[in-house]
């Protein structure tokens, strides 16, 4: 449907008024033959009851359709007419080509986005102003937000619970392997004259050594740490505190076999999921009165060990354990 002649200023040309609508061409197509212009939505409703041109009766495709020629474009651009809200009583007359832009600024759209003054500052039409009620808007808000948190903490424990089975998977093939090591002289003579092989290390997880076994009585051996300030951890310890921290370890008794990928675990990078990140740190911070810590004697450091917290997510712990060193909060 074309625009209203009463709205242009002067005579219009017949060549500029379609021939369906009788009012001057929008979006305007012509014919490839017969080169007839009509509004784009007036031909192509015509075509779909009979394929012929409403003027010569040719026949046409709408997939025979193409743009008017540049010069007839030019002609209804500089057209002038009233906008389309002279009835709300704006005075404007704008040339056609204006007149997109001018309707999304006029004073006088009702649809107009606006902001409420009332306090909510939400972004609503202008008609319906009188009836908004900024309360039950932001409750609408409010619960939408709330529906999205519901689905992502949804989302959040199906893909945990999928990552615990996939730690217990993992844990099973680790106590396969180590078995199967154990049980097979040849394959443990291999193993342990090359440390390095990629079988010692099958999923970084040190299988040339007693299981957890031995890191269950090294653990026997360390006090219970309590953590007062969760908030002091370095999650980046310097050289010189990794070193000092190393040496307590050693002087009193950690496993050889786990002593550097513990060292390497004091990293923020390499520690599990659930404390990854200062976000996921918030998240879960209910769940660190769980953790079975241990201290490391005489130092602000303590040992989440994984052969401790079998009860705890695996999204909260990592093998062999995590080493959390802090500028102060542990006693």
């Amino acid at each position: 449907m074309g625009y209203d002649l009463n709205r242009f200023e002067g005579i219009v040309d017949e060549e500029l008024i379609c021939s369906i609508c009788s009012f001057v061409l929008e979006d305007p197509v012509q014919s490839p033959e017969c080169e007839h212009a009509f509004c784009d939505s007036c031909i192509k409703q015509w075509l779909q009851h009979q394929c012929i041109c409403p003027i010569d009766r040719i026949q046409i495709q709408p997939s025979d359709l193409k743009p008017v020629p540049r010069i007839l474009k030019n002609l209804l651009s500089k057209l002038k007419l009233k906008c389309d809200y002279a009835d709300y009583g704006c005075i404007s007359i704008l040339r056609l080509e204006n007149l997109n832009n001018h309707l999304q600024e006029c004073e006088f759209n009702p649809k107009k986005p606006i902001v409420c003054n009332l306090g909510c500052n939400i972004v609503i039409p202008k008609d319906e102003l009188k009836n908004h009620n900024c309360i039950k808007e932001l409750k609408k808000i409010v619960d939408d937000h709330q529906s999205k948190i519901t689905s992502m903490t949804a989302e959040m424990n199906r893909q945990k619970n999928e990552l615990e089975l996939n730690f217990k998977e993992l844990r099973s093939l680790k106590n396969f392997v180590s078995k199967f090591i154990k049980s097979n002289q040849l394959a443990s003579s291999i193993v342990s004259a090359s440390p390095t092989s990629p079988t010692s290390n099958l999923l970084g997880l040190n299988l040339t050594d007693d299981d957890d076994d031995d890191i269950a009585r090294w653990s026997a051996t360390l006090p219970i740490a309590k953590v007062i300030r969760w908030g002091g951890i370095i999650s980046t310890p310097d050289t010189v505190l990794q070193t000092v921290i190393k040496r307590a370890l050693i002087e009193h008794g950690c496993p050889t076999s786990i002593l550097n990928q513990l060292m390497e675990n004091a990293h923020e990078k390499n520690w599990p999921l659930g404390l990854s990140t200062l976000e996921n740190r918030q998240i879960n911070r209910a769940q660190y009165a769980n953790f079975v810590c241990k201290r490391v004697p005489n130092k602000q450091a303590v040992l989440i060990l994984a052969c401790d917290n079998r009860h705890m997510p695996s999204h909260m712990i990592v093998e062999p354990g995590n080493l959390l060193i802090f500028a102060h909060g542990v006693e």
